[in-house]
């Protein structure tokens, strides 16, 4: 869809010291550190939404970033993974323009991600491909316009596989540094997985499952182990070496403003129901019973 811009892009976002600034989008994008603002409008409720508006703590950070649906906390929990992303923010910035008819046009992507080169991506998260309709359609494509100019890019993230989704989920319950448990755990962790084994195997020959199983799979969650995520984790599922080593401790913590960093995985009748295990080999649900958040 080809868009007509005529005085070209304006940026508004919120400043550090909550003023709202506007500039011109190219200036704004090589000087402002938008992963570091508030978003500059809140996320809407919508009634009879079973979910609504949150904050995903973000393991890549240690900051909480704001987050609006389902669907933007999926793809959230994708860009806290990806080593090549520093910094995340949810609707740090809003886009103005004018169309072909000298009409203003603004539009605020959900998500904001920074990546370790220094450019960035905007984009939406839709709960289906259809959403928004034409409307979002037009915002899409001078949104890419948009990022082009200043080498960034722009994307409407599709839905995520389900079975994907939820292993992601049950991982990022234990993305937080404590779930790495004591130190030279995870080493040992690695080293036990230095060659595919099933998960069960690897654990066992590391300790008791209950200790084990956390650092597993916060290992799992920072790449420094790897298991396919397209089909449902389970005890016997092949775990092997990632393509992250482990530096340094990884017992050192994250502080959390509110205790809403995450803390184990849910015990909501998924597949993941029979991981965790007591000291008599027992198997349980995961270490306490919060999902990830």
């Amino acid at each position: 869809m080809k868009v007509s811009i005529g005085a070209g892009f304006e940026a508004v976002f919120v400043d550090p010291v909550g003023q709202v600034v506007q500039q011109r989008w190219a200036d704004a994008a090589l000087a402002v550190a938008f992963e570091e603002l508030d978003p500059v409008s809140a996320f809407p409720v919508v009634p009879g939404r079973r979910w609504g508006p949150g904050r995903w703590w973000s393991a890549t950070t240690g900051r909480h970033v704001a987050c609006g649906s389902a669907a933007m906390r999926a793809q959230l929990m994708v860009l806290d993974r990806d080593p090549e992303v520093v910094g995340m923010a949810g609707r740090p910035v809003r886009l103005l323009w004018r169309d072909g008819q000298g009409r203003v046009r603004s539009w605020v992507p959900q998500l904001f991600a920074r990546y370790s080169d220094g450019t960035a991506l905007l984009a939406d998260c839709p709960g289906h491909p259809e959403a928004g309709g034409e409307r979002a359609q037009r915002a899409a494509a001078a949104l890419e316009a948009a990022c082009a100019q200043v080498g960034w890019g722009y994307r409407r993230l599709e839905p995520l596989e389900k079975v994907w989704a939820a292993n992601l989920k049950w991982l990022a319950g234990y993305r937080h540094p404590r779930n790495g448990g004591r130190p030279g755990l995870t080493a040992a962790v690695c080293e036990a997985f230095a060659r595919p084994r099933p998960l069960i195997e690897g654990v066992e020959a590391v300790g008791y499952p209950i200790e084990v199983l956390p650092a597993v799979f916060h290992a799992l969650w920072h790449g420094h182990l790897t298991t396919p995520l397209q089909t449902p984790l389970h005890e016997r599922v092949l775990v092997g070496p990632g393509a992250l080593p482990v530096v340094g401790d990884t017992t050192g913590r994250h502080d959390s403003d509110d205790g809403d960093a995450p803390g184990g995985g849910s015990c909501d009748g998924s597949p993941q129901q029979a991981f965790g295990g007591t000291a008599d080999g027992s198997r349980t649900c995961g270490p306490d019973s919060g999902g990830g958040r």
